[in-house]
C-alpha cells in the first residue's frame, strides 16, 4: 500500500466532509443572520396570556403600567391574529409556527403524546445554545412532564387551579400555597436572578385571565358555565365602580348568522342574557392586574442585572373573548374579531424603535420564525409563519394581504356544535366557510360593517367579492399543505 497516497486521499476526504458540514450548517441558518456572532443573540422572554382580548388593555380605567411600558418603549402590532382561536391549537401554533391542520393539535382534548413530538422554537433554541425555561400552563393535554428542549420546567396538569396549585417543578410535584399568577411571577423572577452562562429563553404561560375549572381528557369541563374568575385577594375590589366600554355589536342578537341561529335542544337562543356581564369583565381585568405586577418584577430584575436592553420581551395572548358581542360569551372559537384578534407587543431597543406601531397583518405562527431568527437558530422546515424581523427593522418588504383562520368542530359547548370553519380575512372582507354545515357561510364587508353584524353573502353586489375570497381561501389552504 502507498501510505502517502492513502494519507492524501484521507485528507481530501476529511476536508470535503468539513466543507460539506459547513455548507449544510449555513443552509440551515436563517437567511441574512447566519454571519452574526453568538454574542449578538438576545435573551428572550415570551409571555403568553390566556383569553386576553386585543382591546381591553386600552379601557380608560384599566391600570397596567408595565404592559403599557412595553408598548411605549417597543412596538405595538395593531392587526395581530391567532390562526385558531382556541387554547390548545393556538398554543401549538405559537410554538411550532404551523397551522393546526399541520401540527395536529386541533382541539382541547388530551393530546399529550403528540405535544411531546412537536418541533418547537424552545427546542430549536435549546439545541442552538440557549438555556430554556418554561413556567406555567402548557395546556396541550393533562401531562405535566417536561417537553423536549426545556432545561427548567415548572408546569401543571391540564389547566391547574388558581388557589394553592400543584406544580411539577423539574420533575418533583409539590403543592404551593398562594395564587397561581403570583407563583408564576415568583418562579420567573427567581430564574432571571440566577447566573446564566448562555443567552436564555424564558417562556411564561399564564392561566390568567382564563376561568378556574378542570378540563377533562375528552375536552369536557368541570364547570360548563366556564364563569368562575378568581382575582388575587388584594385586587377583588379593583374597578368596582368602573363602566365597561361596549362595542356597537354588544347585546345585538345575530340576525344573519344562520349557524348561530340554529335551534339546539337545551341551548337558549342568543339574547341579552347570554352575553358577558359587567362584573365578570371586571373580575377578568382584576386578574390582569397580577400579571402586570409580575411584568413589573421581571423588568426590575432585568434592570438590576443590566440585561433589560439585551432582552427581547414578547407579550401576547392565545385568543380573545366575547364580551356580549352578538350576545356571545364563553364560546370563543369563532372567527369574529373579538375572538381571533390578540394583543401583541415587543420590546428590544437593539432592533425596535420605541413607540412604533405596525399595521401589517401578523399571525401567531409568525412568532416561532421571528424568535428563531433573532436567536440565530436554524430555521425549522415546514413553518407556515414569517419572521417579523424585517418589519421590526422598519424595512419596506412585500407582506401578506390576507390571513387564514381555522377551527375544527368540537363538542364542548353545544351552541358550537359542527361549527368548524375555514376563514379568510383581508383588509376589507371576511369570508367564513363552515365545513360541517351546508348553506351557512358568512361574508362581511369590514369597511361598511366593522362589527360584523350584516352577512352579505346573498347580495348580488357582493358576488364578485365572494368569488375572490373563495379563491383566496383555496390559495392559502394550498400554500399551507
Amino acid at each position: 500500500m502507498n501510505t502517502s497516497s492513502s494519507v492524501r486521499r484521507f485528507t481530501r476526504w476529511g476536508r470535503s466532509i468539513c466543507l460539506l458540514s459547513t455548507a449544510l450548517a449555513c443552509l440551515l441558518l436563517s437567511p441574512g443572520l447566519r454571519a452574526a456572532p453568538p454574542t449578538d443573540r438576545p435573551n428572550i422572554i415570551f409571555i403568553l396570556m390566556d383569553d386576553l382580548r386585543w382591546d381591553e388593555m386600552d379601557y380608560p380605567f384599566v391600570t397596567v403600567p408595565n404592559i403599557r411600558r412595553l408598548a411605549r418603549e417597543g412596538v405595538h402590532f395593531r392587526n395581530a391574529f391567532v390562526t385558531t382561536p382556541l387554547c390548545s391549537p393556538s398554543r401549538a401554533s405559537f410554538l411550532t409556527g404551523q397551522y393546526a391542520h399541520k401540527h395536529g393539535i386541533t382541539d382541547n382534548t388530551d393530546r399529550s403524546p403528540r405535544s411531546h413530538e412537536l418541533l418547537t422554537f424552545p427546542r430549536i433554541l435549546h439545541d442552538a445554545g440557549y438555556e430554556t425555561a418554561f413556567i406555567g400552563k402548557w395546556h396541550m393535554g393533562l401531562d405535566d412532564h417536561a417537553r423536549p428542549g426545556i432545561d427548567y420546567w415548572v408546569s401543571v396538569k391540564g389547566q391547574g387551579r388558581y388557589l394553592d396549585p400543584e406544580f411539577n417543578v423539574n420533575g418533583r410535584r409539590e403543592r404551593i400555597p398562594g395564587y397561581f399568577t403570583d407563583i408564576l411571577n415568583r418562579f420567573a423572577r427567581d430564574f432571571l436572578k440566577r447566573k446564566h452562562a448562555k443567552p436564555y429563553l424564558l417562556y411564561i404561560s399564564h392561566k390568567a385571565v382564563h376561568p378556574d375549572l378542570v378540563q377533562n381528557a375528552d375536552g369536557s369541563l368541570s364547570d360548563p358555565s366556564a364563569g368562575k374568575f378568581i382575582p388575587a385577594d388584594r385586587h377583588k375590589q379593583l374597578y368596582a365602580e368602573a363602566t365597561i366600554p361596549r362595542r356597537a355589536n354588544y347585546g345585538r342578537p345575530p340576525e344573519s348568522k344562520p349557524a348561530l341561529l340554529r335551534m339546539i335542544a337545551g341551548v337558549p337562543p342568543l339574547g341579552p342574557k347570554t352575553g358577558t356581564d359587567d362584573e365578570t369583565i371586571r373580575s377578568r381585568l382584576r386578574m390582569l392586574a397580577s400579571v402586570d405586577e409580575g411584568l413589573g418584577q421581571i423588568l426590575e430584575a432585568l434592570e438590576g442585572q443590566r440585561e433589560l436592553d439585551n432582552t427581547l420581551i414578547v407579550f401576547t395572548s392565545d385568543e380573545g373573548y366575547f364580551y356580549g358581542e352578538h350576545c356571545l360569551s364563553v364560546e370563543r372559537r369563532l372567527a369574529y374579531e373579538e375572538s381571533a384578534r390578540i394583543p401583541l407587543l415587543m420590546r428590544w431597543p437593539k432592533l425596535i424603535k420605541a413607540g412604533r406601531v405596525i399595521d401589517e397583518f401578523t399571525l401567531s405562527i409568525d412568532l416561532a420564525p421571528t424568535l428563531l431568527d433573532v436567536g440565530r437558530a436554524p430555521a425549522a422546515k415546514g413553518i407556515h409563519g414569517r419572521s417579523l424581523a424585517p418589519l421590526l427593522r422598519g424595512e419596506q418588504v412585500p407582506w401578506r394581504k390576507s390571513i387564514l383562520i381555522e377551527h375544527f368542530s368540537d363538542g364542548v359547548f353545544p351552541r358550537m356544535s359542527r361549527m368548524g370553519y375555514q376563514c379568510v380575512r383581508t383588509e376589507q372582507w371576511k369570508y367564513i366557510h363552515y365545513v360541517d354545515l351546508d348553506g351557512m357561510d358568512e361574508l362581511y364587508d369590514l369597511h361598511a360593517d366593522p362589527f360584523e353584524m350584516k352577512n352579505v353573502i346573498g347580495q348580488a353586489d357582493a358576488r364578485s367579492a365572494l368569488g375572490e375570497m373563495k379563491a383566496e381561501l383555496d390559495r392559502l389552504l394550498r400554500a399551507s399543505e
